[in-house]
């Protein structure tokens, strides 16, 4: 009799964790990565820290806006803990978790804390959630805090696996959590035990400002691989400026904050980006991002984030040309040591030493109408003092005739209204002195 009674409750058992496998499985198929407005239930663990030197998403995670961070699931799998694909290709579609392949990345939650686990939560492998015991209330139900996604979960356990809506938290985080308008305090280590929580995507909480650029380890002119952060409803892509049309960027991985790009033109270090967000749109109506590859950058980038400044503007039209009106700028620009300046028929020209080294150099150059009237074209003209060579040029057609160099426009930046400017610029072989005094007409 008892051993029937084992028998019976082993079976039961296996039923009830058949049962919940096969609930996880029908969630799955119907998974909106994309979140909706309703939230979602699920466990919830911690960790401590994002990997070095970047986490799941591709940022340190000093550069993060918050440091209360979440990770993700990349896959959506239960019963399968091995060892899968990343990205997830498009013939395993249905696999994918709400990390979507880094779509997700910079976008965020807000969590709220639901029913405590009285018994066994460890995402063991095939086994149900919170065994041998119950989900109950306490006093810590309801307590809110907003995270930032900025990493991936794909490990071979349970909640990764199996649990749809699992989060993974921040353990920093987990006493920040706002109660009655306070920080609940206390409730990890000792009323934690992988509680459940509700979850929902959110806006970006107090927002102000414009993105961050920055360049990763390794970059360099043949690979500028960048990270785009600070945005007011995540990333969904980047569109760079190269070889006269906007084209997609690729994303590194599934890191879903970095992307490769390309210059504006072949071999150069300026770049024109613009950024699409969760929404599928333009961020900013469109707003062009341009900036050029860090100095310290030059044979590639030793830190494993560098900053890039920018100077932003706004497209005249839904077409897909840059030519663009120039606007505020979001951050400084490279530094630049003035040299003489000359024009005629309301065109001027500055240049400036951006960086040099050994052997080279990089000259920036602003064409600014300083007339009453719109110009169509601009030339710049000069001549080096020595034997200088142009290595490559960016944003206008550069030739050069023993000392003697000209520029002339591209084809999207020849148009300036009075007092607006334009800039472009060269990487020259030889001395950076002195600095060629450049004349514009």
């Amino acid at each position: 009799m008892n051993t029937d009674k084992r028998v019976w409750m082993s079976l039961a058992a296996a039923v009830c964790a058949f049962a919940l496998v096969m609930s996880f499985q029908l969630t799955a198929r119907a998974l909106d990565v994309t979140g909706g407005s309703t939230p979602v239930t699920g466990n919830a663990t911690w960790f401590s820290s994002l990997g070095s030197p970047y986490g799941g998403c591709g940022l340190p995670q000093a550069q993060l806006d918050s440091q209360d961070f979440l990770a993700l699931n990349v896959f959506n799998t239960p019963g399968n803990y091995g060892s899968l694909t990343r990205p997830i290709p498009a013939s395993a579609a249905g696999t994918i978790g709400m990390f979507d392949n880094g779509l997700n990345c910079g976008r965020y939650v807000r969590v709220t804390v639901g029913d405590y686990c009285s018994g066994t939560n460890d995402g063991a492998q095939n086994q149900p959630f919170c065994r041998n015991g119950s989900w109950t209330t306490d006093a810590y139900n309801g307590a809110t805090l907003t995270f930032v996604v900025a990493d991936s979960c794909g490990d071979s356990n349970a909640w990764c696996r199996d649990d749809p809506y699992h989060v993974d938290l921040a353990q920093a985080a987990l006493n920040q959590f706002v109660l009655n308008g306070k920080a609940v305090g206390d409730m990890y280590p000792n009323h934690w035990n992988n509680r459940q929580v509700s979850w929902q995507f959110v806006p970006a909480p107090d927002y102000t400002g414009d993105i961050n650029i920055g360049f990763l380890q390794s970059a360099q002119v043949y690979w500028p691989a960048i990270a785009v952060s600070h945005l007011p409803n995540g990333i969904h892509g980047i569109r760079y400026y190269s070889a006269g049309s906007w084209q997609s960027a690729a994303m590194n991985s599934d890191m879903g904050d970095d992307y490769i790009i390309a210059p504006t033109t072949a071999g150069g270090s300026q770049y024109q980006i613009q950024v699409v967000d969760a929404s599928d749109a333009l961020l900013n109506g469109g707003r062009i991002y341009s900036f050029s590859l860090p100095a310290t950058c030059a044979s590639s980038c030793g830190q494993p984030y560098t900053a890039a400044t920018y100077t932003t503007s706004t497209p005249t039209s839904t077409s897909p040309s840059p030519s663009a009106s120039p606007s505020v700028s979001a951050s400084a620009s490279a530094s630049a040591s003035p040299s003489a300046s000359a024009g005629a028929g309301g065109c001027t020209v500055t240049a400036g030493l951006v960086s040099s080294w050994t052997g080279g150099y990089q000259l920036q150059f602003t064409v600014t109408d300083s007339g009453t009237a719109p110009i169509a074209t601009w030339r710049v003209g000069f001549s080096f003092a020595g034997s200088q060579t142009v290595a490559n040029s960016w944003n206008a057609t550069v030739t050069q005739t023993g000392a003697a160099v000209t520029a002339t426009n591209a084809a999207y930046n020849g148009t300036l209204s009075p007092g607006a400017s334009t800039t472009w610029g060269m990487v020259v072989n030889g001395a950076d002195q002195p600095l060629p005094t450049p004349t514009c007409t």
